[in-house]
Parts: C-alpha cells; structure tokens; sequence
C-alpha cells in the first residue's frame, strides 16, 4: 500500500521532512443478482457501497451487465467497489459470496505466483474470471483488503453470529439487509433467499 504523504517543517532547522498519515478505512459492500432476461439475452445487476467507518463519507454505484452471472457478477461488484477509491485506503469488504471471500483470503497470492494459473486433474488451467482477479491484484498494490463475510437470512430479516460494532458504516448496511435487498428489487431479495446462512463475521 502506497501511504499518503504530507510535508511538514521541523522545527530546529527549518528542513522539510515527509509526514505519513493513516491510510482512510472504508467499508465496502457488494452484493449482485441475475437472471433476468431482455430478448433472447440476459442481464445481472452489480452494486456496492462505500462507506468511511466513522460514517461521514458514503459513495455507492450500481448497473447491469449483459450476459453476466453468478460469480463474475458478485466479482466485479467488488472490482467496481475497489476502483473507485481514488487514494490509498485501507478497506473492509464485507460480501455474502464464499466465491469472493475465499479468493481474497486464500487463493489470490497463489494465483498470482502460478500466473493464473491452477492445476486440476494434474494439468494447469486458468483461473476463473482471472481478468477480474488481476484487476483486484493490481487495486491491492495501492489498497490493504481485509474480507468479511456476512450471514444475512433475507427471508426473516435476521443475522447470525454477526458481532460487528455498532458504527454508522455497519448499522447503514444493517438497515438495508433488514429491508430484504429492496435497492436490488424483487431479483435481489430472490438472491438473498437463495443465499442464507452464508459465512459471518464482524470487523
């Protein structure tokens, strides 16, 4: 990660020395939903949300791709998330896919050091969604990523094993879960069903 430098005057003899400030911290959550078609075609929808810890900066952002589904769509929602912070930053990625979360806390250095690359059945063969997983690789040359998975049952509105603080990044993201995914329409909240009782954890 690439700190942020600001300049400061020593006292004693008037020399400029760099000062070093924390990196932002910033909660990033995503979420995607598919299956919806226009004509012969089908489109899923991406979005995530961006928010300072202490709750003074939120940024979100959301669209459809074309023939996108699955697991490449809950991936970019994250590579949307990450390309939008426009300084170093230290960031929190809270997201209901095993897919993602396992990529970022297990799989990405190997990936990386086996050039896409993972063996199956004794051959290697690329990694899925590599493209999406380099652009992730390369916003974590300027950004520290930590993954968070959160069990949400969209269905009763509840959450299990959650222990996160009550800041304004988390209860904002609460609130929205309690409402069944709404932003996303009725496709979300089926996703949200379909996707229960998946990993959880607090920051």
């Amino acid at each position: 990660m690439i700190p942020e430098l600001f300049f400061a005057e020593l006292p004693d003899d008037g020399a400029i020395a760099p000062m070093i400030l924390p990196a932002p911290h910033f909660l990033l959550y995503s979420e995607a939903s598919g299956g919806r078609k226009i004509g012969r075609g089908s489109f899923g929808r991406w979005r995530f949300v961006l928010e300072s810890v202490d709750g003074d900066e939120t940024f979100e952002a959301s669209d459809i791709e074309p023939e996108t589904l699955g697991e490449r769509l809950e991936l970019l929602a994250v590579v949307r998330g990450l390309e939008a912070l426009h300084q170093p930053s230290r960031v929190t990625l809270v997201t209901q896919s095993k897919y993602v979360s396992r990529g970022v806390r297990n799989s990405l250095p190997d990936w990386r050091e086996n050039g896409w690359q993972w063996e199956r059945f004794g051959r290697l063969v690329p990694v899925k969604n590599y493209d999406l997983w380099q652009r992730v690789d390369q916003a974590l040359q300027y950004h520290s990523l930590e993954c968070r998975a959160w069990r949400f049952d969209a269905a009763s509105g509840g959450e299990e094993n959650s222990d996160a603080p009550a800041a304004p990044a988390y209860q904002h993201l609460r609130n929205r879960r309690r409402k069944g995914l709404q932003s996303l329409g009725a496709a979300g909240q089926r996703v949200g069903r379909q996707r229960e009782q998946a990993v959880a954890a607090g920051v």
